[in-house]
């Protein structure tokens, strides 16, 4: 894989357009949350979900990492999938951790990926990495967007 400064912009577009794809996954996953946690948590809209895919993309240091990630879970197949079982879950988690951001979203993406990736099963004719692509992207953005009641207000920063 060689990542260019062309290659990350057209993962990029390859991203935002997936939103299709993605934003269902999101919405679906903070519904089932919400009424995990007895919470209401709003909704994405696709629009807001391409806003976001450009925000994470315009710093270089992280749309080439996830432009990485994406890459190779896009093409990433294992014979018979369960032995690859381990590699496309590292590189899921690592996709959603890298797209919400810093701690403690960071790790709540890892932990909403899990979650999110029970719920997505790709078709028979795509790559095993697929469905852990879709689940990864929810769980990234669905985690760094606002809508969750307790990320309004901090009462812990002096």
């Amino acid at each position: 894989m060689d990542l260019t400064p062309e290659v990350v912009a057209a993962e990029r577009d390859w991203v935002r357009e997936r939103g299709e794809v993605v934003v269902p996954i999101i919405n679906e996953t903070r519904n089932s949350l919400g009424d995990l946690f007895g919470t209401d948590v709003d909704p994405v809209s696709r629009e807001r979900y391409r806003e976001e895919v450009d925000v994470v993309f315009a710093d270089g240091k992280v749309a080439v990492n996830v432009a990485g990630y994406v890459g190779i879970l896009r093409t990433l197949d294992v014979e018979g999938d369960y032995p690859g079982f381990v590699v496309d879950e590292v590189l899921g988690r690592q996709l959603a951790s890298t797209i919400a951001g810093k701690q403690p979203l960071a790790l709540l993406a890892e932990a909403t990926f899990h979650f999110t990736d029970t719920h997505t099963h790709g078709g028979k004719t795509e790559v095993a990495g697929a469905d852990d692509l879709d689940a990864a992207l929810a769980a990234g953005f669905q985690t760094r967007l606002p809508g969750w009641e307790w990320c309004e207000d901090d009462p812990f920063g002096v």
